[in-house]
């Protein structure tokens, strides 16, 4: 994802990293050439040429305009609709993340009445060691949260789980999550396991396992409605026909432009060819807002800070490193 102030007005023109221009090259130098084409022909072999005017390309171009911004808007709520998505998973692994550290806890009893001091010491070492494996599902549960978010962005990438999903997961763990398909759908069910254990342990009450559950859901959600995105693309024959009436539409311009415009038949071409086959370009790159493109959605930035946010929820030390942008460029 491009992250960068607006530069002005004359480095705007010159700015390539995040432009479509390197994508769309071809097509808008092969329109050039035709537009020359046409010039030249209409130059030198006036009576070999139809004699199109104008009207008709003005027509087929503000309909094709109409058609790119409406598939440009779709993909755009697809972007954004995406960008919201992540933007509820960061708020629900913090509220995790944070309802887990203040509703579990464990009742001190080594101060109250009971007998001898024997008793009284035992009782001590007992609530000691609950609070040590309390403390212990507490770090376990927010450590799920963390592979969760990898995991989900692994998942929508399509590209292999590494260490930022294994290094917070058991060796038990792992050996579970190698034999499942669906590996963010795996983490969520070891979150419930956790959440269960400790509502039968008593370390939380039956209403905050229920808030908590609540957040469990929401992730859930999450998910399935990335997935939602990720499977169903725009439909393909709307593609198509776009992708067609574009080129036909640039490719056949400057048979219609030389009669008025002459030598600046290529230039004008160009240009043309520019606004419709970059907008073109531009829709399809929005369509899938979870891939590596410049203009995809920087999963790999968010899921990192949802790991440094919730290990220092933890007290952690040894935070990993800010993520450095490559330039304007965020993963």
């Amino acid at each position: 994802m491009i992250i960068r102030d607006k530069p002005n007005a004359f480095k705007l023109f010159f700015v390539l990293k995040g432009s479509v221009v390197p994508t769309i090259a071809p097509q808008i130098l092969f329109s050039a050439l035709v537009g020359l084409f046409a010039y030249l022909a209409h130059s030198h072999f006036l009576n070999y040429l139809p004699n199109l005017t104008v009207t008709p390309f003005i027509l087929l171009g503000v309909t094709l305009s109409i058609f790119l911004g409406f598939r440009n808007r779709a993909s755009y709520e697809r972007w954004w609709e995406a960008r919201k998505l992540w933007g509820q998973l960061i708020i629900d692994t913090r509220s995790l993340a944070r309802q887990i550290q203040t509703y579990a806890w464990v009742k001190d009893t080594s101060e109250e009445d009971i007998g001898d001091n024997e008793s009284r010491l035992n009782t001590t070492n007992e609530f000691d060691e609950i609070t040590f494996q309390c403390k212990a599902r507490q770090k376990r549960f927010v450590q799920l949260a963390i592979s969760f978010s990898h995991a989900l962005r692994h998942h929508l990438r399509g590209t292999d789980y590494n260490d930022d999903v294994h290094q917070f997961l058991s060796a038990e763990d792992l050996n579970r999550l190698n034999k499942v398909r669906h590996k963010p759908n795996f983490i969520l069910n070891l979150m419930g396991e956790e959440l269960q254990q400790m509502l039968q342990k008593e370390f939380i009450s039956e209403i905050s396992a229920r808030n908590l559950e609540e957040r469990l859901t929401s992730l859930s959600f999450i998910l399935a409605a990335c997935e939602r995105i990720r499977n169903t693309p725009l439909p393909f024959a709307y593609n198509l026909l776009l992708h067609r009436t574009a080129y036909i539409y640039c490719f056949c311009l400057p048979f219609g432009l030389v009669t008025s415009i002459g030598i600046m038949t290529p230039f004008v071409t160009a240009i043309i060819a520019y606004t419709f086959f970059g907008l073109d370009a531009l829709g399809e790159e929005l369509e899938d807002p979870f891939g590596t493109s410049a203009h995809d959605l920087a999963l790999t930035t968010m899921s990192h800070s949802i790991e440094v946010n919730l290990l220092e929820t933890l007290n952690e030390e040894n935070l990993p490193d800010p993520l450095k942008p490559n330039g304007y460029y965020h993963a």
